[in-house]
């Protein structure tokens, strides 16, 4: 019997591994999980088609990934470990436009996890956020009030969702909105989830001025749903690995935007 008297422990620790080397290794074969875990493919493909189910991973034909696709969004954790020193770039960049005295509104992106770590140098502020983890971060640090926004918790952001999420937004009025987005081509920015657009765009309605945090990998891509035009955003915020091409993207749809130096 496994280890909740069911016979479901050794496959559920099996998936919890399977899980954790997918998101460390972006994409594998179904063969070399097998190979690794001492199983047949059956059973991999078994274990995949839950995770699948669960929203953890992305199945293709002889694989899996955890990378996003135009209608898949990646799990929190793999987000995590993604293009950090770009993002930890674009964060000291978006620190610049924080003031003492200011009430900014983070969403549950990873860019904006890398901006939170910063805020404590600059209070005292107001931070409104519905991404617990950085809910988690600042609720110890005692110059600054903390906002968090209630909602339906969603584990594969570990952020809270919903139309109560976007109600409570929509009753504040904030300085600054720093979000991100999935994708960033043709003079708009998309997400594949909708649930999420509907909370990122109450978040824009809710602030004086709106700031889009993207890293390279975002640009020239698209997803399932528009987020909003990127003129909607007073500013856009993106490493200095961007290609050439998708900064030309940028200068003809007149997008301001500014490169942050890793």
């Amino acid at each position: 019997m496994g280890t909740d008297g069911s016979g479901r422990g050794a496959p559920e620790r099996r998936r919890e591994q399977i899980t954790a080397h997918v998101l460390a290794a972006g994409s594998v074969t179904a063969a070399e999980l097998a190979e690794k875990f001492g199983v047949s493919l059956m059973t991999v493909h078994r274990d995949l088609d839950e995770l699948e189910r669960r929203g953890i991973v992305r199945k293709y034909r002889g694989g899996v990934t955890a990378q996003p696709s135009r209608v898949f969004e990646s799990n929190v954790a793999y987000r995590m470990t993604s293009m950090r020193g770009a993002k930890e770039a674009i964060a000291a960049r978006a620190l610049e436009l924080v003031e003492p005295g200011m009430a900014v509104m983070l969403d549950d992106s990873t860019s904006a996890l890398e901006l939170a770590r910063l805020l404590p140098g600059i209070a005292p502020l107001t931070v409104v956020t519905n991404f617990l983890e950085i809910i988690n971060l600042l609720a110890a640090e005692p110059e600054l009030r903390l906002v968090a926004l209630g909602g339906d918790h969603d584990p594969l952001h570990n952020s809270f969702l919903g139309a109560s999420c976007a109600d409570a937004i929509e009753a504040l009025s904030v300085d600054l909105c720093f979000v991100s987005t999935s994708a960033v081509s043709g003079g708009f920015a998309y997400h594949q989830e909708q649930h999420i657009v509907s909370v990122k765009r109450a978040m824009l309605r809710s602030a004086a001025r709106g700031v889009l945090l993207v890293d390279r990998t975002k640009l020239g891509r698209v997803a399932l749903h528009r987020v909003a035009p990127l003129a909607a955003f007073d500013r856009l915020i993106v490493d200095d690995g961007a290609g050439a091409e998708a900064l030309r993207d940028l200068d003809e749809h007149k997008v301001r935007y500014e490169v942050a130096a890793t």
